[in-house]
């Protein structure tokens, strides 16, 4: 049976900060993979954002290192097997310094599948088979406070049209989520008469999230 897993005591934290760049120079098809990058300086547990070509199924995500050797980190609970031959990229530390602590509730769409009529001229019951996934959105409700430092960072991020990194940790069990995505939020007020003054923040993700038991 599944552990269940409650939006209650929930950290949702945002990019603050991001390492310099850290040249790539491998990655191999394994489970997990493993990344070649020359004194990288990284640390087991550290998150690192991923911009790669070629293994373009790594492009644009956040992915939690391990093992770490001095020139090597395996890219923790990815298995890169079937991926496509890697040709460059960097790696990014992410510090998570910044916390959201205003939203009131968060919801998700998108990530439902394309389906590609692979029908023929021999078949009397249509067939398909699904393509991409459309892209993951998630939608934020916020108590509005213009003076706090979360609101502050967002409103920042999205007038910037800067690409974020975020980490959700789920305190039922210890679950985790991250992803990067780019901050749609311009923090104006609304609501209903006599209840509490709210602003919306929307984050659509790039790539795919990485989801981790703890």
């Amino acid at each position: 049976m599944a552990t269940v897993t409650k939006w209650s005591n929930v950290a949702v934290a945002m990019q603050s900060a991001l390492a310099a760049a850290d040249t790539i120079s491998g990655i191999t098809k394994a489970n997990p993979g493993v990344v070649t990058a020359a004194s990288h300086g990284l640390s087991n547990g550290d998150y690192v954002f991923l911009s790669v070509s070629g293994m373009h199924q790594l492009n644009d995500r956040v992915v939690r290192v391990a093992n770490v050797a001095t020139n090597t980190f395996e890219l923790e609970g990815v298995d890169t097997s079937a991926f496509d031959t890697f040709s460059s990229g960097t790696a990014e530390a992410v510090t998570f310094g910044t916390s959201i602590t205003t939203a009131a509730s968060i919801s998700s769409s998108g990530g439902g599948f394309d389906f590609i009529d692979t029908t023929t001229i021999h078949d009397n019951v249509k067939s398909q088979t699904p393509g991409l996934p459309a892209s993951l959105t998630y939608t934020m409700e916020h108590i509005w406070d213009p003076a706090n430092a979360g609101q502050i960072a967002m409103k920042s991020a999205s007038d910037a049209q800067a690409k974020r990194a975020f980490k959700f940790t789920f305190g039922t069990g210890g679950k985790i989520a991250v992803f990067a995505g780019y901050v749609g939020f311009d923090g104006a007020p609304g609501g209903t008469a006599q209840d509490k003054v709210m602003t919306s923040a929307v984050i659509t993700a790039q790539g795919k999230p990485t989801y981790y038991a703890s």
